[in-house]
């Protein structure tokens, strides 16, 4: 297994269409706007976050459980930015569609940015044959509210390929999160 470089995820990403919409460089300002870069990196690409997000909240006092999830858990936020209440937890969903190949597997991890500010960017991997919108988790770790920014990087994915294609693929074992749209909640 090898990880792919910039010149692999362009490949892919123009005669495969492994990510759309698809940052062919890597993009750090828009006029005098500075911006969380995203977009192709040496190794990897940064991933955007949509202006969608599900905000953690105890209003009515439920309990997460993820075999018997209660959507009241979480308030819609829509917007440029979110804040994440301190020691709270929020859900997005990235800008990009993938289309994993079949002898890839794609690990996430978050930007620096954020971790030095105490916001923790976890993904599942996206594993071979896996489509859709990739749902980020945020966790702000601080005493202090943190603030997510929409359209701008948030986190990289690496993409690893296989020498061999996988037995069963995530679409053949009919993955419960395949084809998602949107920012998904847990499903049993």
């Amino acid at each position: 297994m090898s990880i792919k470089s910039d010149k692999w995820i362009r490949r892919m990403a123009q005669e495969h269409g492994m990510i759309e919409p698809f940052v062919e460089r890597q993009v750090r300002n828009e006029g005098a706007e500075k911006l969380i870069s995203y977009g192709v990196s040496s190794y990897g690409y940064d991933v955007r976050c949509a202006d969608e997000f599900k905000v953690f909240t105890n209003i009515h006092s439920v309990t997460v459980d993820p075999k018997n999830f209660d959507e009241k858990s979480f308030v819609d936020v829509k917007g440029p930015v979110c804040i994440i209440p301190p020691n709270s937890f929020a859900l997005a969903r990235t800008v990009e569609f993938f289309r994993i190949p079949r002898d890839v597997l794609t690990i996430c991890l978050g930007k620096s940015t954020y971790a030095r500010c105490g916001i923790i960017v976890n993904v599942t991997p996206l594993e071979p044959e896996w489509e859709g919108h990739v749902t980020l988790e945020f966790s702000n770790t601080t005493t202090l509210p943190a603030k997510i920014y929409a359209n701008e990087g948030v986190a990289q994915m690496l993409f690893f390929q296989s020498d061999e294609p996988c037995e069963v693929s995530y679409k053949d074992r009919g993955g419960k999160y395949q084809g998602q749209l949107g920012v998904t909640l847990p499903r049993a």
